[in-house]
């Protein structure tokens, strides 16, 4: 792209783009990750400027699933890049709102038994060759079902993070920028126990501070446990009637509809403890906690018993 006799690409603007807005207190996780990608696409297609078709085909570009909202978020960031660039070439074209709106439709979350994550854990205790890798996914997976943690909270914890003699998980800066501490069970504190030494024994100079590492002793990329994850499904057929392939975040809703199971079970005031549950998910409030309500017919069916049942007192 031309200007003033010097020569300014693409990828330069959005480096200078993100640094502007990061500078203003902006975290930009979503942008930083796919602008690149944005400007790669306007340097391959020859574009002298942005404009809405150039923003539009590399939104619709083929390589994501139906229902996902990554095209309309791809149309977002491109937007608010746009409006930067309109100030330095007047001629860019800024996508209006709502060419791709977000409508997101509601997945179905796959609910595992406690023999699915017995198998997915002991399929990746057995058929991944590699024995850090193997306790990583196998300490991962009990840790998503023993806790409900996302993902991203999960790989980005630190060694540091860990409060051994209090059994404590800290969860830093998550969803919403929010941190919280995550009690744990004593058999998930052994089992991160477990893993931290063969961790060691396995990867002692590792070049990072993460708490679960890679072969090469980084941080572990959210892509590649989401891949080894849909490998150990279909390794150990967990999942393979289901309508839709299960997730990682499956899991998540799997820890919260036991949660409530065992609280409905014990005859316990699920409402009082709602908050509780919601806190420890990192939810910020228990309405979006309750939604998990509609992910087992089990739960919905004690739901309702009890909701009969305090109709029938009701003068």
């Amino acid at each position: 792209m031309a200007g003033g006799g010097t020569m300014t690409t693409f990828p330069e603007y959005v480096e200078d783009y993100l640094r502007l807005r990061r500078a203003l207190g902006y975290k930009l996780v979503e942008p930083g990750r796919t602008l690149p990608r944005f400007a790669a696409h306007l340097e391959a297609s020859g574009t002298e400027f942005v404009t809405v078709d150039a923003a539009l085909a590399w939104a619709l570009e083929p390589d994501v699933p139906p229902g996902s909202v990554v095209r309309p978020m791809r149309m977002l960031v491109a937007r608010g890049f746009a409006r930067y660039m309109a100030g330095i070439d007047p001629r860019t074209e800024i996508p209006p709102t709502g060419l791709l709106p977000f409508r997101q439709l509601w997945r179905p979350p796959f609910i595992y038994s406690d023999a699915d994550i017995m198998a997915l854990m002991r399929h990746a205790r057995r058929v991944i060759p590699e024995p850090l890798r193997a306790a990583t996914f196998e300490t991962l997976i009990g840790l998503f079902a023993s806790t409900g943690l996302r993902i991203g909270e999960a790989i980005k914890l630190d060694r540091s993070d860990i409060d051994w003699s209090e059994g404590v998980l800290l969860v830093r800066e998550s969803k919403f920028m929010k941190s919280r501490h995550v009690p744990l069970h004593e058999s998930t504190l052994q089992a991160l126990r477990r893993y931290a030494r063969r961790r060691d024994e396995l990867c002692p100079n590792a070049r990072e501070a993460s708490f679960f590492v890679s072969l090469r002793g980084t941080r572990l990329l959210r892509t590649s446990v989401e891949k080894v994850f849909r490998e150990l499904c279909e390794f150990s057929g967990v999942g393979a009637e289901a309508p839709l392939p299960p997730r990682v975040h499956d899991l998540r809703h799997t820890f919260a509809v036991k949660t409530l199971l065992g609280w409905y079970r014990d005859g316990a005031d699920v409402q009082a403890r709602l908050h509780s549950l919601s806190t420890y998910m990192g939810h910020r409030q228990p309405r979006s906690t309750y939604l998990y309500l509609s992910a087992a017919p089990e739960l919905l069916a004690y739901a309702a018993g009890l909701l009969e049942a305090a109709q029938a007192v009701t003068p």
